[in-house]
């Protein structure tokens, strides 16, 4: 048996799990844990890691209808006419970054004020002052400073490492 990629329905991955499960396939559907700024408050989310995507461990003669057709599943990927495998090695590099299920991102906090470098990016090198997060959508606020000009810019958060 082999570990192959599904594409789910929008949204149902879950729905697409459970019913793979019941009708005896193996499945992994890593778990992405977040903490977001969502309406102005740090609250921790847990997404799909791989949003319209599972893996799924079946014998292809056998269950390639069976899980195509299940319920909530849209189609196995393939490249070209056939379903391409996933390799075991790879699944468990996931599994093994598990922590409760989930795989935890860090999200570096900075305090408005706080002086940071553009690590990445046009910016890439400049030093900046924080000034604020933006919603969901993990952007900042910077106020970059140069001999005679100040400007407000918004870069992504992973592209920030602290002064």
């Amino acid at each position: 048996m082999h570990w192959y990629a599904v594409n789910t329905k929008p949204r149902q991955e879950k729905l697409a799990e459970l019913s793979l499960q019941r009708l005896g396939v193996e499945t992994f559907s890593p778990r992405l844990k977040q903490n977001r700024l969502i309406r102005k408050r740090r609250q921790t989310v847990i997404r799909p890691l791989f949003p319209g995507y599972l893996f799924a461990r079946f014998n292809l003669d056998n269950h390639y209808r069976t899980v195509n057709y299940a319920q909530g599943v849209r189609r196995i990927v393939t490249f070209g006419s056939a379903p391409t495998t996933v390799d075991e090695e790879m699944i468990e590099s996931i599994k093994s970054r598990l922590l409760d299920g989930c795989v935890t991102v860090q999200t570096p906090s900075f305090s408005a004020g706080q002086t940071v470098r553009v690590q990445s990016g046009p910016f890439q090198g400049l030093e900046a002052i924080f000034e604020r997060e933006m919603g969901d959508q993990q952007r900042v606020v910077l106020l970059l400073q140069t001999l005679s000009y100040q400007a407000r810019v918004v870069v992504a958060l992973e592209q920030l490492v602290q002064c």
